[in-house]
């Protein structure tokens, strides 16, 4: 099922951006098989895979990277592979002897994905570095914030899964079409700073325009002024506003009473915009989330209630498009995006690392024999 059934990918287990991108694969239907290593499945490091919702959809096999072996292994399931992934330092695969030149060697039409923070040279490329740290030198982090107060880190989403993830699947996947017409695969160099960095385009270039400002929470879409910006409502939740059009922002007007107000500074004048996040913020604290749902859901002020994650599964549109699933016990964000002819198939949980060894060796060409040594050997392993 999906649109990517017939491709196949490797992925070499890391974390992060790593898995989220083979989560993304195959929800859309490649067939990923995620190679752990032997030595962290037998150390007992891995959390409860069946509740991580990053890891479903694809077996798992658990391989001695530090084996001849086991890198041999590798190796015969990569000449049978279009996709390899990989998230560590640039040279850890090199040493491993999993590098580029290697697998392409084993398989020129291979698609090498290489998933890091800082790319794979440049005076950061060897350093250590998370999500936060990759987003602070692109400008991104410091864009988000109140006026005045610090950054606010804006969860994982922009570095690992945004500028991570996301790209990294996007350039698998014009890679995968390129080398259907050229029968050559490339290495595709995935940095969240350059990721990340691209994210903000749209921002640089109203930069350049003079249209943003350096001060975070003073622009238009950064919290700086009313009109798009959230509210605390009587019952302590929150809602969020979006009227940025002249016509979205008569209707919040209206609805909010202050329509017939005469004095009111003009919608894009930033001197006003103060003085009507404090009318707004008086307005808001009237009535409750849910009496400003009856209100204005479903209008074109551009409204929205602020729901937490266990509000957002029982939403009521997110429920009429089956937006989150259950899998294993756990609710969870379904695949995405939708399509109508080759739609995406309800993931299955994840696999222990190890737990399909046998059976992913035996589709994959390798007789009873050969895994059978290779278990004998240590080289994998079968929980």
């Amino acid at each position: 099922m999906g649109p990517l059934s017939s491709v196949k990918v490797l992925e070499i287990a890391g974390i992060g951006p790593g898995p989220m991108c083979a989560m993304l694969l195959a929800d859309l239907g490649a067939e990923v098989i995620r190679i752990d290593r032997l030595q962290a499945s037998n150390l007992g490091i891995i959390k409860d895979p069946k509740k991580d919702v990053l890891m479903r959809g694809r077996r798992s096999i658990a391989v001695d990277l530090k084996s001849p072996e086991g890198i041999e292994t590798v190796l015969k399931l990569v000449e049978q592979s279009d996709v390899i992934t990989e998230g560590f330092r640039p040279g850890v695969m090199e040493r491993l002897g999993l590098g580029p030149d290697v697998c392409l060697a084993r398989n020129p039409k291979l698609i090498y994905g290489r998933m890091t923070g800082w790319g794979q040279y440049g005076p950061l490329a060897q350093s250590a570095g998370h999500d936060i740290n990759y987003i602070s030198i692109t400008g991104a982090l410091n864009s988000f914030g109140r006026e005045g107060e610090a950054p606010v880190p804006p969860l994982n989403l922009v570095g690992d899964f945004g500028g991570g993830a996301l790209y990294l699947a996007m350039g698998i996947l014009a890679g995968v079409i390129e080398a259907k017409s050229s029968g050559k695969g490339q290495v595709v160099d995935c940095a969240m700073t350059d990721g990340s960095a691209s994210l903000m385009g749209m921002f640089y270039g109203m930069k350049g325009m003079g249209k943003w400002s350096e001060d975070r929470g003073t622009n238009l879409l950064d919290g700086g002024s009313h009109f798009y910006n959230v509210y605390k409502t009587k019952d302590d939740n929150f809602v969020s506003i979006g009227s940025i059009e002249s016509k979205f922002y008569r209707e919040l007007l209206e609805k909010t009473g202050l329509i017939d107000d005469a004095s009111l500074p003009k919608q894009m004048d930033g001197n006003g915009w103060g003085l009507m996040k404090e009318k707004l913020t008086a307005i808001f604290l009237t009535k409750t989330r849910s009496e400003w749902c009856d209100i204005m859901e479903g209008s074109d002020v551009c409204f929205a209630p602020i729901l937490n994650l266990e509000e957002s599964i029982k939403h009521p549109h997110n429920v009429a498009r089956e937006t989150f699933v259950e899998i294993g016990g756990i609710s969870q964000p379904a695949p995405a995006p939708r399509f109508d002819r080759t739609p995406s198939d309800v993931p299955k949980p994840a696999s222990a690392p190890g737990e399909d060894t046998e059976a992913v060796l035996s589709d994959w060409g390798f007789d009873a024999d050969a895994i059978k040594a290779l278990i004998d050997s240590k080289a994998v392993k079968q929980i």
